[in-house]
């Protein structure tokens, strides 16, 4: 059940919707185990998309991705390797991200340094790993907060310019990888964005 995804004219709005829609049809599967996407996944997603567009449904707050972060306080969020981390802004500061305890994860010396001022979703991207889907999830709600604040959330996707806001407006139009390719939390096996 291919739906379009949006084009240069559509707002960020549009986007977001359409990149956390997918999130949650990719989270529903996961957690319940699918090998594929089935029609519940789908109208899932297509529910968010529209709830989201018309003002009925909302990203779940950041509470819940503290306490993923807590959970998961033991392990890098990019690579899932053990061992001594360093704290990361994943709205880097050096861009505008905030300095505030829900834009830092732990990360791992190696992923952070590697990472640097970059955008999490697109240096993951280029070292050939999506992020899994808890660290996506706190990255596009922070995205989306950062879009809304600086007010172009209705603002065609084309016309944002790329340094106004903390994050780069290509990591909402990356391709969406199978099913098969995600993880709910990034494990050290498999394979780490490490340079």
């Amino acid at each position: 059940m291919p739906v379009k995804a949006p084009g240069d004219a559509e707002t960020l709005r549009e986007h977001f919707a359409w990149v956390y829609g997918n999130l949650a049809m990719t989270h529903a599967a996961l957690t319940e185990g699918a090998s594929s996407y089935g029609r519940l996944h789908y109208m899932i997603r297509g529910r968010f998309r529209k709830g989201y567009l018309t003002g009925t449904m909302s990203m779940r707050p950041l509470t819940d991705d503290e306490r993923t972060k807590i959970e998961h306080g033991s392990s890098c969020c990019y690579c899932g390797a053990r061992g001594p981390l360093t704290l990361d802004h994943v709205l880097p500061k050096l861009t505008g991200g905030a300095d505030a305890a829900e834009n830092i994860s732990y990360a791992c010396k190696s992923c952070n340094s590697s990472k640097g001022p970059r955008d999490m979703v697109l240096w993951l991207v280029n070292r050939g790993r999506f992020p899994s889907v808890l660290v996506f999830r706190r990255y596009l709600k922070l995205a989306a907060q950062a879009a809304s604040s600086a007010g172009l959330l209705d603002t065609p996707w084309s016309e944002v310019p790329g340094d106004a806001l903390p994050f780069d407006k290509r990591s909402l139009r990356v391709e969406w990888p199978a099913l098969a390719e995600f993880e709910m939390w990034p494990s050290a096996s498999g394979g780490g964005p490490h340079v």
